[in-house]
């Protein structure tokens, strides 16, 4: 058993990842943006003060989709850059025995050649919409293997493709791909509009599959090179609508909004190095994990709306 500290301990994959470590036996603290903001130096201190963790998961950050990364690139570059900047140097003055630190696909370069390989993090600039969220999480990836180097401390960086699920945020100011689609089918009428073309591919892991690499991360690997945690399926968003529509039994229309940017053109990432490193795999088809997605938002969200 050890003493854990989760940091985005309430939302999406951090709930997930609270869950299980608590079932695994684990002293779990649950850090919320509500009781500690990370962008403040004091707050950091306070919570590594109280948790006297032997082990940190850094999964908090402030992201959204396309929308919301061109509304807050300001916010999104200094909030995440920040954030990760004050764990590292608290896990460091605490003495953490080991920190995982979630990254994040939007770190690549704009043109990546498919599959993306961990070499090719560095080859070019990310696609312009999330830059500032990239690059803010790439200085983070700096700053572990800096501290790992100087200071000896054991920082792993993941670099996880979108994630999706039960739980995610259906905001649609805010929210990523899966669940705004989901929403809009489930809400929108006989049809729904959706930005860009449909062209450009994604690939899409399941938030159980990524928690279980967490886990296992922080208990098989110590290296400093970052790793990725993909499901090997990469879909475009044209053909992921329509597997969405499916699975809902939506029967409207589909309308593409070409004025609005797609985003980066292809996504997909060689997930081969964490099943060597660390023995994982991903394991739920992208089809089954929106059937409990929708189930989920249907059973938990739509039955609890006001009439």
């Amino acid at each position: 058993m050890s003493r854990v500290l989760v940091t985005g301990g309430g939302g999406f994959l951090g709930s997930r990842l609270v869950e299980r470590l608590g079932a695994d036996g684990h002293d779990v603290v649950a850090a919320r943006r509500r009781d500690y903001d990370l962008t403040h130096e004091a707050d950091a201190e306070r919570l590594f003060a109280d948790a006297r963790p032997e082990l940190v998961f850094h999964l908090a950050a402030e992201v959204g989709g396309i929308g919301a990364n061109r509304a807050n690139p300001g916010r999104y570059w200094y909030a995440n850059l920040v954030m990760g900047a004050n764990v590292l140097e608290q896990s460091r003055l605490h003495g953490v025995g080991k920190l995982v630190i979630a990254g994040t696909v939007c770190a690549y370069p704009k043109h990546t050649p498919v599959p993306f390989r961990e070499e090719s993090l560095w080859d070019g600039y990310p696609e312009e919409t999330n830059a500032p969220y990239g690059v803010a999480k790439k200085a983070v990836l700096v700053g572990a293997q800096a501290y790992r180097e100087q200071y000896g401390l054991d920082a792993v960086f993941l670099l996880p493709a979108n994630l999706y699920g039960p739980g995610d945020n259906f905001d649609l100011e805010t929210s990523h791909v899966i669940p705004a689609l989901v929403r809009k089918m489930l809400e929108g009428g006989d049809e729904v509009v959706l930005w860009g073309d449909g062209s450009p591919t994604r690939e899409f892991l399941y938030v159980d599959d990524c928690v279980e690499a967490l886990c296992l991360a922080a208990e098989r690997y110590d290296g400093s090179d970052p790793v990725n945690l993909g499901s090997g399926h990469e879909i475009s968003i044209r053909d992921l609508a329509n597997l969405v529509a499916e699975v809902i039994g939506f029967a409207g229309e589909i309308r593409w909004d070409e004025s609005m940017p797609n985003g980066q053109p292809r996504r997909s990432l060689d997930a081969s190095k964490a099943r060597e490193l660390f023995g994982w795999e991903a394991r739920t088809p992208l089809r089954d994990g929106l059937e409990r997605t929708v189930a989920w938002y249907r059973s938990t969200l739509l039955e609890r709306a006001p009439a």
